[in-house]
């Protein structure tokens, strides 16, 4: 790996080296290129790329995947490689994600407060470039401009979960 010293722009141009390069490995594999992340850690810089697919990632997607993308990213400053699902809980940020999670009970995060509340759940309704809609627990409509949702993420019912198709090793 090459090594540079630089500043926020020059990790901003590996990110975005490091992403074009990722997404077309992604493609090239049948995988959905979600995020790319340089980010300091105990160990070092980690290379943070999360893949995902229709039907989810296994351990041995991630390994194919990493196997095929590392060799192209010899000239990005990284210490390591980490290629990984980006969890059921992962935040809902494109049209295609809203597609998958529209239906689904969400948790939206807010930069500011909107009627007293910077936090909301409901049922994730309608979606566009300028504002997402969810359903509040009495049906109403909710609707959040884009810009001032923080995050939007899944809500994960554990308790209401069925686990018997898990295999335990």
């Amino acid at each position: 790996m090459a090594k540079n010293k630089g500043t926020n722009s020059a990790k901003m141009s590996s990110v975005q080296a490091a992403e074009e390069r990722a997404a077309k490995v992604a493609q090239d594999l049948s995988f959905e290129l979600v995020e790319v992340v340089l980010q300091k850690e105990s160990r070092g810089k980690c290379l943070c790329i999360y893949i995902d697919k229709e039907d989810g990632i296994t351990l041995d997607d991630c390994e194919h995947y990493h196997k095929a993308v590392q060799p192209l990213l010899d000239d990005i400053d990284y210490d390591f490689l980490e290629v990984s699902s980006p969890g059921i809980d992962r935040p809902i940020k494109t049209m295609r994600d809203f597609q998958k999670n529209r239906g689904q009970m969400v948790e939206v995060k807010l930069f500011a407060p909107m009627d007293g509340s910077k936090q909301f759940q409901g049922t994730l309704h309608e979606m566009d470039d300028e504002t997402l809609t969810i359903l509040d627990a009495s049906e109403a409509e909710v609707s959040f401009s884009r810009k001032a949702v923080a995050i939007v993420k899944p809500v994960i019912d554990v308790e209401n979960e069925d686990f018997s198709d898990l295999e335990v090793e």
